[in-house]
């Protein structure tokens, strides 16, 4: 069994999207661990639409091939467009960030995500909800990695958000 974190964005009907992907994770993966949503400023794109964006775990047997067809058959289920442009608006993104403690590529996908190190919006939620784990690459903690991190432009803040009838973010917290 591995844990498995997932990054989730939406910038498209973003509270709709978000809890679609949590329920469904929860269907197909059982108990999840998900950080606080963010709102974040969109980051290389041309559309200023502000996204929503949290990481979720869950423990899977499911290999990173099975993971990552399963995040895309959701994406395009809830109105993604394949092949759409690489900075473009999304209604949903779900993108493997770690899948225990693989690192390399595994059926096409490269482990863990570079974007856990680039990223605010990543690495934010993920040392949050994590903090304690480390980087399959680099071993060092994400509360560490957070630590040391310098956002530059990239904003974000914690917004109010309910699942499964219970705040799992609140924006003065």
């Amino acid at each position: 069994m591995n844990r498995v974190t997932v990054s989730i964005g939406s910038n498209i009907e973003r509270e709709q999207h978000v809890l679609t992907c949590l329920d469904a994770l929860h269907a197909a993966f059982g108990e999840l661990v998900v950080s606080r949503v963010f709102e974040s400023e969109p980051v290389g794109f041309e559309d200023g639409r502000n996204f929503y964006n949290l990481v979720a775990a869950f423990d899977s047997d499911a290999s990173v091939g099975e993971l990552q067809a399963w995040c895309k058959r959701l994406e395009f289920a809830n109105g993604r467009v394949k092949n759409s442009a690489k900075f473009s608006p999304r209604t949903l993104d779900i993108d493997l960030l770690t899948v225990g403690a693989l690192t390399g590529k595994h059926d096409g996908v490269e482990l863990p995500r570079d974007e856990i190190t680039e990223h605010a919006f990543v690495l934010k939620p993920l040392a949050e909800l994590l903090p304690e784990a480390t980087h399959p690459l680099n071993g060092q903690r994400y509360d560490r990695l957070w630590q040391a991190f310098d956002p530059g432009d990239q904003r974000l803040w914690p917004v109010d958000f309910r699942w499964r009838q219970q705040w799992i973010s609140r924006a003065d917290v």
